[in-house]
């Protein structure tokens, strides 16, 4: 059996922030999708269509990252303020190879890196607490 791997993952469109409190992290670790600003408005002068493409592509690479990443883990808990936590649950459930690992989400707002450790750590003991119950 897999020994339990649990990763706070506070995202929006733009950054994910990987929290894995098991390696006692002072900092999370930081992905950042490629689909800036500049891009955005590079591709929206030559076209509209060309730019919601690339967006799709850029955001698809994005969740790969991170999707790479979470196939370690047994519980993740993607939070945020946007809906990119349910985008990336939505791509993660259409993979096969996610399903036994719980995925949970929960709305959150604009957090400082100290807000999204003390956040996953909360999370985690209560559902510790729980489960033991």
């Amino acid at each position: 059996m897999k020994t339990e791997k649990k990763l706070g993952i506070w995202m929006d469109h733009r950054s994910a922030h990987l929290i894995d409190l098991e390696q006692n992290l002072i900092k999370p670790q930081k992905i950042d999708s490629n689909f800036t600003h500049e891009v955005r408005e590079e591709s929206l002068s030559r076209s509209e269509h060309i730019m919601h493409n690339k967006e799709q592509q850029q955001q698809s690479a994005y969740y790969q990252k991170l999707a790479k990443i979470i196939l370690e883990y047994t519980d993740v808990i993607l939070f945020g303020p946007t809906d990119a936590k349910l985008e990336l649950r939505n791509f993660l459930c259409a993979d096969h190879h996610f399903d036994n690992i719980k995925i949970e989400t929960q709305q959150a707002g604009k957090m400082t890196e100290v807000q999204q450790i003390d956040f996953v750590k909360h999370h985690f003991s209560n559902h510790n607490s729980f489960q033991q119950n």
